[in-house]
């Protein structure tokens, strides 16, 4: 019943914060909304910059592409706080020291996707839409539909967002100890092929923006070296203290309960005395001293010392038995 409630309390957490992200994503959307047009016009400056027209082809295009954009920017920039109630909902299972690497982590994961998203507006489709239209056949004329340049478009946002998330996933797979930053450096070849193999199959079929990808992604994997070793040590010297502090906890606990022990067996030999008729009772002094770390760790051994002592005896008794038979 108790791993049911607690299983139930778990959820509906989760919902709460889910409910959470929904409302902030959606009064964001409500405010964007009447600026849809405009910010669907700074959206399209990266092709019609390059003197390139967009057409219109689906009959509802004029009214659910610019809100499809907006309900987009939306979520950007909502982004920050999606992942702040992801941290809500996961913080309390943590240790101290996960504590202290999952929030920079999650801080610098927005930053890097929102540092993809801006190559890609600011660097990538400027560059892809000078260089697209020298392939046009001479027959045909280069003018996207707005709904296909808005697909396109998130597409490639994606791909470099997750793709800059490159550090993050360096330092998570360091400090979880899957590989040794050391052993990791070593396969900087195969990252290397690796890049390039992924800006093929993410970015439209040219070498530029292939290079555009894979060169990004190859020097956020040395960044991610370099922050891994900080991370890691970092981790270190976390759970160093916290196994010291629980060290300290188990001391403590070991001291009050050999200082409980005492203090009981003083009383059960005192209860003893008093009902002995033979025995003038002198009255003790109620002040108890509590046992130092020396005298503990002696009063262990010579409990541990009988423990073997008792249990070597049966032995000997049992082998003796068995001899005899």
């Amino acid at each position: 019943m108790t791993q049911e409630t607690g299983f139930l309390t778990h959820l509906i957490e989760l919902r709460n914060h889910l409910l959470r992200i929904v409302m902030s994503i959606g009064v964001i959307f409500i405010v964007l909304a009447p600026f849809a047009s405009t910010l669907f016009d700074w959206f399209a400056q990266p092709i019609v910059s390059q003197g390139l027209p967009l057409i219109v082809t689906e009959v509802a295009g004029p009214l659910l592409i610019p809100y499809k954009l907006t309900f987009l920017i939306a979520f950007l920039i909502a982004l920050p706080y999606i992942f702040y109630q992801m941290w809500s909902f996961i913080a309390p299972g943590l240790y101290k020291h996960e504590k202290k690497l999952i929030l920079p982590i999650l801080s610098s994961s927005v930053g890097l996707f929102y540092l993809g998203v801006a190559f890609v507006y600011f660097a990538l489709l400027p560059m892809m839409f000078q260089v697209l239209p020298l392939f046009v056949p001479s027959v045909a004329t280069f003018s996207p539909d707005i709904g296909n340049y808005l697909s396109f478009s998130i597409m490639m946002f994606l791909a470099f967002g997750f793709a800059f998330e490159m550090p993050i996933a360096t330092i998570l797979v360091v400090t979880s100890g899957v590989i040794s930053a050391k052993d990791l450096a070593k396969k900087r070849p195969y990252v290397i092929v690796g890049s390039f193999i992924i800006g093929m199959i993410l970015t439209p079929p040219d070498v530029i923006s292939q290079v555009m990808l894979a060169i990004p992604m190859w020097l956020l994997f040395e960044l991610g070296l370099v922050l891994s070793g900080v991370f890691k040590k970092q981790i270190k010297q976390a759970v160093k203290s916290r196994e010291e502090m629980l060290e300290e906890e188990r001391m403590q606990s070991a001291s009050t309960m050999a200082a409980g022990a005492s203090a009981a067996v003083v009383a059960t030999t005192a209860d003893k005395l008093w009902e002995d008729d033979n025995y003038e009772y002198e009255e003790a002094d109620d002040d108890h001293r509590q046992l130092t770390d020396a005298e503990l760790d002696a009063e262990l051994d010579r409990i541990e010392a009988e423990e073997k002592a008792e249990a070597a005896a049966k032995k000997k008794a049992t082998d003796d038995s068995k001899g005899n038979h």
